[in-house]
């Protein structure tokens, strides 16, 4: 990470990185997703399926090398090995979807959900520790007004519940101005965003009628924090060694043959 970047999510809990993928990524990419999208269900093959709402696609991250190559990108690769202290593990990756007939996801975090003790957050010898975070790379544009992600900056330090009053769901109303406080991320097609799941985050809904919002959300862990999400074999046959390797578990003594280089080569 660079100077810059730590300070602001140590800051903020979230980071917004401009232009990480290529036009090259993007367009293989979006491709992809339309793919996974246009694909009826009874053709999905084993392990890929949509929700009712049209709204998440299980496994998107391994329909296609074009996503897949994501999970390790050379620009995400070093964030991803200090937020884990160099003992990363993927959790798993899906596919969002969002349209202007999906509903708005209320705000949240793993604090509110699971407890305070679900999640950690903490800097020691100069890093960022963090052993539950997002990543979203965009395939659309956000722009102002669109919707799409909300978040509480600094709230993953927050040292008291967030009042039942503030930012509740009549604040946060599609035509209602956000409350002081609170933050609509609009990134472009092409950026990314990493997120603590400690920071309390939501989405508006998704005002365009012409336009998606298409995002991966791939989530890491340490190694050995809780199990691997399954795959069938049939995804699991497809993935490239690298990408097991790193889903594997494995104990906090143990260093993965993938953390010895600052990039990952994909073969």
């Amino acid at each position: 990470m660079t100077p810059t970047q730590r300070y602001l999510f140590d800051l903020q809990g979230y980071l917004h990185i401009p232009d990480v993928l290529t036009p090259e990524q993007l367009a293989s990419g979006r491709a992809a997703i339309d793919r996974y999208i246009a694909t009826p269900d009874e053709q999905l093959p084993e392990g890929f399926a949509r929700s009712a709402d049209g709204k998440n696609y299980e496994n998107g991250f391994a329909f296609d090398k074009a996503l897949e190559s994501l999970v390790m990108h050379p620009a995400l690769w070093p964030i991803i090995r200090e937020f884990t202290h160099d003992k990363p593990a993927f959790s798993r990756g899906t596919l969002l979807v969002d349209t202007h007939e999906h509903p708005p996801l209320n705000l949240h975090c793993a604090r509110e959900d699971y407890g305070w003790q679900s999640t950690r957050y903490d800097t020691r010898e100069g890093r960022i520790y963090c052993d539950d975070f997002v990543i979203f790379p965009y395939f659309d544009d956000v722009n102002r007004g669109d919707g799409g992600l909300l978040v509480i900056p600094g709230s993953h330090k927050a040292a008291f519940p967030r009042p039942a009053s503030f930012c509740n769901d009549d604040a946060l109303g599609a035509d209602a101005p956000l409350p002081p406080g609170i933050v609509n991320v609009t990134p472009k097609a092409g950026d990314v965003v990493i997120m603590t799941e400690m920071v309390a985050h939501g989405t508006l809904q998704w005002r365009p009628k012409d336009r998606m919002r298409r995002t991966l959300v791939l989530r890491y862990r340490p190694q050995y924090k809780g199990q691997p999400h399954a795959l069938p074999e049939s995804i699991r046959a497809h993935l490239w060694p690298e990408t097991l390797e790193l889903m594997a578990s494995a104990h906090y003594t143990e260093t993965k043959a993938i953390v010895q280089s600052d990039t990952v080569p994909l073969r």
